[in-house]
């Protein structure tokens, strides 16, 4: 191991990323969630992976899961953290007209999926959506801007 650990154990953490069984963690299906971006733990172990890569053993109280977690999905529980209402793959609408450049790509109540969600773009967490109305682009969108597809689609607050 090349560098040091930046946590050490009795560390609080907050996992950044939805964390999901990749096949290791006992009686949970592969792919299936076992800890939310935004759970809080406590660093219990550190090892290795494959003698370079840092792994934290985290139990997560309200999960009551002990969880390895790489060093870049954690930051410390204290934290700015700004919770995100979307998934990867959670369908969505537009709440407004998205343009680029003066162009109309989408209309308020336009079908989307969520490809990636982005915590800190200026502004507030956003998503990178892929609209049914435009094959093949994915546009970031500021959370505001998007509901639920099983919402009905209701206008922005205006700017204060």
């Amino acid at each position: 191991m090349s560098q040091a650990p930046r946590w050490q154990i009795d560390d609080e953490v907050r996992v950044i990323r939805n964390v999901r069984n990749d096949g290791t963690f006992p009686g949970a299906d592969r792919g299936g969630m076992l800890v939310r971006r935004g759970s809080v733990g406590v660093i219990r172990d550190i090892g290795t992976f494959l003698q370079d890569q840092i792994i934290y053993s985290v139990h997560f109280h309200a999960e009551n899961r002990l969880v390895g977690c790489r060093e870049e999905e954690l930051i410390g529980s204290g934290q700015d953290w700004t919770p995100s209402r979307f998934e990867f793959r959670d369908k969505v609408t537009s709440r407004a007209t998205l343009k680029v450049a003066g162009e109309t790509l989408v209309r308020p109540g336009d079908t989307g999926e969520v490809i990636k969600t982005a915590q800190d773009p200026p502004g507030g967490p956003a998503c990178h959506v892929h609209f049914d109305a435009l094959p093949g682009r994915v546009l970031l969108v500021p959370e505001p801007l998007l509901e639920s597809a099983d919402s009905p689609v209701t206008p922005p607050a205006p700017a204060p």
